[in-house]
């Protein structure tokens, strides 16, 4: 069973059968003015369309991006290059995802200035803190609308009026949001969004970058002047034909696979924390997404328990796949104020429409017994019992450990 999607999902039959004439049939390059070039033109105009109406946005606001990082860099470097005369300030979190947080460390090097808003341990920021970051230099507010590793959700529509009455342009990477709750563009008061197509059963590589009309920015890419001059390069086609697709199958389906993803994720919640000892979820409880939970098990290292599940079938990750193989714990744990020691035992579970096909209770129990097993060898776990390995030296009426 894989359990890893918000790392990315499958591409579903219906899009990749809505793909596949792309490939080999209607191969045209978009630009050209004969019959096949002007049938991938009208492919990408619907696939534009499908977008938009997705997020409640018009067409022309639709930029056709390789993915959710380039459409974070294309926003990001965008406005800061675009509005460098007006000032050099920047807000976003401590806990943005890297394709946001590397790009903000690039324009430091510029002698851009960046505020990092902490969270609390739920993982939400302060509105307050936010009012009171603004400066008269700042120009963009950038923060994530749901977080790749927690699931929490940002007041996103708050920050988005507060931003819109200081005349400050606001970006938020929709790109793990979209798909499983509502991502109005108007609504959440905006000047850019992120998207990204292979998080919602979409192909890999393709992405989109809404831009509020009215809202202007520098390229990144120069060349033939494809997506209005701000993303030039021919047209990825089949993939921005899926990822049409997909879109439009997600928010048709939203409401259907909201309410059976969010019962899952709440009887996976209720069971880990009351069937395994010393467990804790990670995240807020109400304010996330209904596909989205990470747990983290005291004493015992997440990437041993990833192997342990993974031979017994479930693919689950310890958290942002973009992280996966550095051995430093979490940035986004470790900004909630937990041991970094704790940190390392974390389970990030991502659920999509298919997961009702396992069985919860027996995943559960998988998760019991690897962690068993696992704090079985832990020495964290072994040096706070006594040397019969039975009585705990924490208060024993208490302990449910014992």
């Amino acid at each position: 069973m894989y359990l890893d999607n918000s790392a990315t999902t499958q591409v579903s039959e219906e899009v990749f059968k809505e793909m596949e004439p792309y490939f080999i049939e209607e191969y045209g390059n978009p630009s050209t003015l004969y019959g096949i070039g002007r049938e991938s033109k009208k492919a990408l105009t619907l696939a534009r369309e499908r977008v938009a109406k997705a997020i409640n946005a018009k067409p022309d606001e639709i930029i056709f991006t390789s993915g959710g990082s380039e459409s974070d860099n294309l926003a990001i470097k965008g406005i800061a290059f675009k509005l460098s005369k007006k000032g050099k300030h920047i807000i976003t979190t401590n806990i943005e995802h890297p394709a946001v947080k590397n790009t903000l460390g690039f324009l430091e090097s510029l002698d851009f200035k960046v505020t990092y808003l902490p969270v609390n341990e739920e993982g939400i920021i302060s509105v307050e803190e936010l009012k009171e970051a603004i400066t008269d230099e700042t120009i963009l507010i950038t923060i994530m609308h749901a977080n790749n590793e927690l699931g929490t959700i940002q007041p996103i529509e708050e920050i988005g009026k507060i931003a819109r009455e200081k005349g400050i342009k606001f970006h938020t990477d929709a790109v793990q949001s979209f798909g499983k709750i509502e991502v109005d563009v108007e609504k959440l008061n905006v000047d850019l969004l992120s998207l990204s197509s292979h998080k919602i059963n979409g192909p890999k590589g393709v992405g989109a970058l809404y831009i509020k009309k009215g809202t202007r920015v520098v390229p990144l890419i120069h060349g033939g002047g494809q997506e209005k001059g701000i993303r030039s390069g021919t047209e990825n086609v089949p993939g921005i034909v899926g990822f049409g697709k997909a879109c439009e199958l997600a928010a048709e389906r939203l409401d259907e696979h909201y309410e059976k993803l969010s019962s899952i994720r709440d009887e996976l919640i209720d069971k880990v924390l009351t069937t395994i000892p010393e467990s804790y979820l990670n995240g807020s409880r109400e304010t996330r997404l209904p596909n989205l939970v990470n747990f983290r098990f005291k004493a015992i290292e997440g990437e041993s328990l990833i192997l342990l599940l993974d031979a017994k079938g479930y693919q689950a990750s310890t958290g942002s796949a973009c992280s996966s193989n550095t051995l430093e714990a979490s940035p986004v744990l470790t900004a909630l104020g937990l041991d970094p020691v704790d940190v390392h035992g974390s389970l990030r579970i991502s659920l999509a429409p298919e997961s009702d096909a396992f069985d919860v209770d027996e995943f559960v129990d998988t998760i019991g017994e690897a962690v068993g097993r696992l704090r079985q060898m832990s020495p964290l776990w072994n040096q706070e019992l006594d040397y019969d390995g039975v009585m705990c030296k924490k208060d024993h009426d208490d302990c449910r450990r014992c």
